[in-house]
């Protein structure tokens, strides 16, 4: 039969390394490299240790994150750090009396630690902090002109364009400075430590104007910048915006009241009007409505709801009115796990970003003595002048720092996140979106993958007539103790002959094989061509019987007695009408196919030839798809697996990236796949694919055109021809093509 006739089983978590969360990739231009998100301090929490969690509302870099690591791993009695940096959230796991000492070492860093209740969520996306007055900046780039053209014209002596310069660095760039110098107390060379010893080296050696506009140049391009790529991190945040904070909710008196979501209870009866957005998950009790269901599904067309149905927070009622039951709460509905998951996927870093976060640790100080070897070596050993090498290696200082080659993976990766978001593809971290276009062989399970998992029964025939009436009851019995679409197809078809099922004693399910159970206190078991064999009851007389309705596309299931077969049930499955067109996408991408079920071999190929699928493997065991995977990996083919999420849970832990069908809704998929996809539309897995590719196109650009420029400008340094406020626009003038070269994949 039809993959098995089975019991629900949870799925198992998937062993890839690759799931361990690492750093938020938000980097703003001020990283050396970024670290896990989640960082051990100690080797094992005490019994005593507790969890606190702070919001930092300066803490949205990389550099942050750095600095708060190193400055409380020096703490006593901190064990484990947890950064959150799309909400600007640490979680500090310790065992202090209080928290003052955190709160005191994060503000020796110049941020402020704001204590946050026990139990209370982070929202998706914290409330920027209120807007800085406009006119410091605005001074800051009239003093840095003034000063530029006055040194120009000599029209009054250096004094004068030391003080103008002075006032433009100090309004525009004291944060700069702050920033810098705690970097540099604490060891660690960023951006603004570069920056400061830049500007400071330049007011050194009397090139004030110069010193003036590149700090002016520099702050601009970091509020641009972090524009930017607030556009990027706020991309997913905006879907919690489409909840809406009421909903009218049944009293006990039977009146209707509005009440905040948050407070509604599980089971209360909610009533949503036409044109109403829907505020929790439910489940449909009256009346009837199509729903768009875009923000969960990505589906473009509305779908119909009626009694029994799922419907789905943030989606919108549009024609009918609804009442349903709350089955989720707020804080745990389909959109709120689809955000939280998405968080996760930010925060872990995919390949590129770990490369390029490690080459960024040597690359940094690296490029810190290369600059001190500049201002010295020359004028030592070279008789050349001491001004024109310090000013050289100043100019260095600027233009190689790694800002664009950091920040180019993040940004790309979440906005390929986010993109990937709106069209209903949940995608668990950037390892699996960048290696997505690796993938050259696709296996798929055929039960409500490539069919709509929703059989019906077409044949019944008995093969021993004293049991010809109650064969259907006895069947349908034990059928209706699985949930698997085959057994729920012969159990639909008795209802209306046998309205009061049998009771079903030691019920047992027999994976890949079928059911068994006592009715009556006889033993009986309901399950597919397999069972007969291995229970040694079949025969040529059924074997020809069995192949004649196979080759039909029919999955075959047996009611057995310990004598041997009552009767014989036939279902079929309906192809879906996407299946045919996801498998031609497929293979215009290169991308061969093979489908892995546990029906028989006729129905599997039957199904294949029809869809176009290039094979097909039937009468599986769960561990026999798995062998099927192992198989293709030692033939060095790079594998993916599509399935329920439930389902072929071992095939879908040891492909490259498993797919899991029609998420919305279901508890485990969302939490346990790598790419869940929220409806049933297999025409997903190639728009996965193409936007894999054309996140790894714009990864590779970013860093080939990163690290282009700054070979080229480095190479005009070293010629005498580059100046600092050039190198600024250099710098900041790459970071920001590589933000908005990212920031594509979310165009529609």
């Amino acid at each position: 039969m039809s993959d098995s006739l089975h019991t629900h089983k949870p799925e198992t978590g998937h062993d890839h390394a690759s799931h361990k969360h690492g750093s938020h990739g938000d980097s703003c231009c001020s990283s050396k490299a970024a670290a896990p998100s989640l960082i051990k301090l100690s080797e094992a929490p005490t019994a005593s240790a507790r969890l606190s969690s702070f919001r930092i509302e300066a803490m949205d870099c990389p550099t942050e994150q750095t600095l708060i690591q190193n400055k409380l791993g020096k703490l006593s009695g901190v064990h484990q750090l947890e950064f959150n940096l799309i909400n600007r959230v640490l979680g500090v796991t310790h065992d202090l009396p209080d928290t003052l000492p955190i709160i005191d070492a994060i503000k020796s860093l110049g941020m402020h630690a704001e204590p946050m209740e026990q139990g209370v969520e982070a929202p998706v996306s914290s409330p920027a902090p209120g807007k800085k007055p406009w006119w410091p900046l605005a001074l800051s780039g009239v003093a840095a002109l003034a000063a530029e053209l006055i040194h120009f014209t000599s029209a009054a002596p250096n004094w004068v364009v030391a003080v103008i310069a002075l006032v433009s660095i100090l309004s525009g760039g004291l944060s700069t400075y702050k920033k810098g110098w705690i970097a540099l107390k604490n060891l660690n060379l960023n951006i603004n430590a570069l920056m400061s010893i830049a500007v400071t080296g330049a007011i050194l050696i009397g090139q004030w104007p110069e010193a003036a506009m590149v700090m002016f140049l520099f702050t601009v391009a970091e509020l641009i910048e972090a524009r930017s790529l607030d556009r990027a991190r706020n991309a997913i945040g905006g879907l919690m915006q489409m909840a809406p904070e009421q909903a009218t909710v049944q009293q006990a008196d039977g009146s209707w009241v509005a009440q905040p979501v948050k407070d509604i209870e599980l089971g209360a009866r909610v009533r949503v009007r036409p044109g109403e957005r829907i505020g929790l998950d439910g489940e449909v009790l009256s009346g009837n409505s199509t729903i768009n269901q875009a923000p969960i599904t990505g589906e473009s067309l509305p779908v119909e709801k009626a009694i029994g149905d799922k419907v789905f927070a943030g989606t919108i009622n549009q024609s009918g009115s609804l009442e349903y039951t709350v089955t989720a709460a707020a804080n745990n509905s389909t959109l709120a796990r689809i955000i939280h998951a998405v968080e996760q996927a930010q925060g872990a870093r995919a390949p590129t970003q770990r490369f390029v976060d490690s080459f960024s640790k040597i690359y940094t100080p690296a490029v810190f003595i290369l600059a001190l070897a500049v201002a010295v070596i020359p004028p030592l050993f070279m008789d050349a002048l001491w001004f024109d090498w310090i000013y050289r290696a100043l100019v260095l200082l600027v233009v190689a720092c790694p800002c664009a080659l950091v920040i180019s993976t993040p940004v790309t990766i979440v906005s390929g996140l986010a993109a990937a978001a709106r069209k209903g593809i949940l995608v668990k971290g950037g390892v699996y979106l960048e290696h997505g276009y690796k993938l050259d062989y696709l296996a798929l399970d055929k039960t409500g993958t490539l069919t709509h998992g929703k059989p019906v029964q077409t044949d019944y025939l008995s093969l021993d007539p004293t049991v010809a009436e109650t064969a259907p009851a006895i069947a349908a019995a034990l059928a209706g103790r699985s949930d698997h679409p085959v057994s729920l197809a012969i159990a639909s078809e008795a209802v209306d002959k046998h309205p009061v099922p049998l009771t079903v004693d030691n019920f047992a399910a027999l994976a890949g094989r079928g059911v068994r159970g006592e009715i009556n206190g006889e033993l009986y078991h309901l399950g597919n061509h397999r069972l007969v064999e291995d229970l040694g009851l079949c025969s040529p007389a059924l074997e020809e019987q069995l192949f004649a309705l196979e080759k039909q596309g029919k999955s075959v299931v047996l009611l057995l007695d310990k004598s041997g077969p009552l009767a014989l049930f036939a279902v079929a499955d309906t192809v879906k009408a996407s299946s045919r067109e996801a498998i031609e996408q497929l293979h215009e991408l290169g991308i061969k196919t093979l489908m892995l079920t546990g029906d028989n071999v006729h129905t599997a190929q039957v199904i294949a030839a029809h869809v176009g699928i290039d094979q097909a493997q039937g009468d599986l065991l769960p561990t026999e798809k798995l062998q099927a995977i192992e198989a293709l990996y030692a033939q060095g083919y790079r594998v993916g697996m599509v399935g329920d999420g439930i389902n072929d849970a071992p095939a879908l832990a040891r492909a490259e990236i498993g797919f899991a069908m029609a998420a919305a809704g279901t508890d485990t998929a969302i939490e346990t796949a790598d790419v869940a996809l929220m409806d049933d539309d297999l025409r997903k897995v190639p728009a996965f694919i193409r936007l894999s590719r054309q996140t790894s196109n714009i990864l590779k650009q970013n860093i080939a055109l990163a690290l282009v420029i700054k070979v080229i400008f480095l190479g005009v340094t070293f010629a005498g021809i580059a100046t600092m406020w050039m190198a600024v626009f250099a710098d900041m003038g790459v970071s920001l093509l590589v933000v908005f070269n990212g920031l594509r994949l979310l165009r529609k």
